[in-house]
């Protein structure tokens, strides 16, 4: 069987496509790609999403659907996220998806994307009985897990997302000093949850998905480790110290000078920006000492879970 799963982000719409096995107790990823969408530019503080940011959704989600039929899938699952749950027209978009492509967009909460994560996460990270906090930062929110090898321990969606944080501080370029207190000051606001979880579930290991952390290791990697081919792995030691070099060096650079960067994603010149500011920020803030980068998130946590439906579906028979 090949199942696909269709990740309608706020800045990316993400496909990725499963084989299978038949028993159904494993799979193996056989494609994934992405496109870049923007839906929450310009309308995702204000709860609306854009006619504009409806067309490229339109289009990102057509050239998934050109894939997704070359390989002869037998199951699409397309799931919603922050941007999804927090705009007024979201139906109106799942609605043209629906008339177009015949997909259904099934819109889930934070806390459904957070377990989601994890169930991600957890197929490559050797997660133990000492507690890590897990950090997906997206466009419209961000996720944090604090968990260990018995599960979640505790789980929160912040709409902390990267492109609110754009729209909301239009930082200059290169941004100033003054214009990351403002925005450290503002996330110290909104995460008071997040500083008592720690207070009561303390851990030292953070480890990231998605985004800005992508972005990131790629551009570490192959600075520090030029013949790795990081998309082939699935996790990523980046380092606290690795990282706070590139953190520098980004908060210094115009976006002219970004796309230069070595491996720089073009899609996220601007929101790298805010995106180390945000990790820059938790590391110090949580005391952070061990940084980690996980490919594996939302989709393959969607396999996951697909897998573990269809082998209850078949007990029960």
């Amino acid at each position: 069987m090949r199942f696909a799963i269709i990740d309608i982000g706020t800045n990316t719409i993400n496909l990725a496509i499963a084989s299978i096995s038949d028993k159904g107790n494993n799979y193996q990823m056989i494609y994934s790609g992405k496109e870049a969408a923007r839906l929450g530019k310009g309308g995702i503080n204000e709860g609306i999403m854009l006619e504009d940011a409806m067309e490229r959704g339109i289009e990102a989600i057509g050239k998934h659907a050109k894939t997704i039929e070359s390989f002869n899938v037998d199951h699409t699952v397309a799931i919603g996220t922050s941007v999804m749950r927090s705009v007024k027209n979201a139906d109106i978009f799942a609605q043209k998806i629906k008339e177009k492509f015949g997909i259904d967009i099934s819109i889930v909460s934070g806390d459904e994307e957070a377990r989601l994560i994890f169930d991600g996460v957890k197929q490559v990270m050797p997660i133990g009985s000492e507690r890590v906090l897990i950090l997906d930062i997206g466009g419209g929110s961000c996720e944090f897990i604090i968990a260990n090898k018995d599960g979640i321990i505790w789980e929160h969606s912040f709409e902390l997302g990267m492109s609110r944080l754009l729209d909301k501080f239009h930082p200059s370029d290169p941004i100033t000093s003054e214009e990351i207190k403002k925005i450290e000051a503002y996330l110290r606001s909104e995460m008071q949850l997040l500083y008592e979880a720690l207070h009561n579930y303390p851990t030292q290991i953070l480890v990231g998905t998605s985004g800005s952390f992508d972005t990131i290791a790629t551009i570490i990697a192959a600075q520090k480790h030029p013949a790795m081919n990081i998309k082939l792995s699935t996790s990523y030691e980046i380092g606290v110290a690795p990282f706070t070099e590139i953190h520098r060096h980004l908060m210094q650079t115009t976006a002219e000078q970004r796309r230069a960067i070595p491996k720089m994603d073009k899609n996220r010149v601007d929101l790298v920006v805010v995106g180390s500011v945000f990790i820059n920020f938790v590391i110090r803030e949580m005391r952070i000492e061990q940084l980690y980068q996980c490919s594996y998130a939302l989709k393959q946590g969607a396999v996951l879970q697909f897998i573990e439906k269809e082998i209850k579906n078949k007990k029960s028979e």
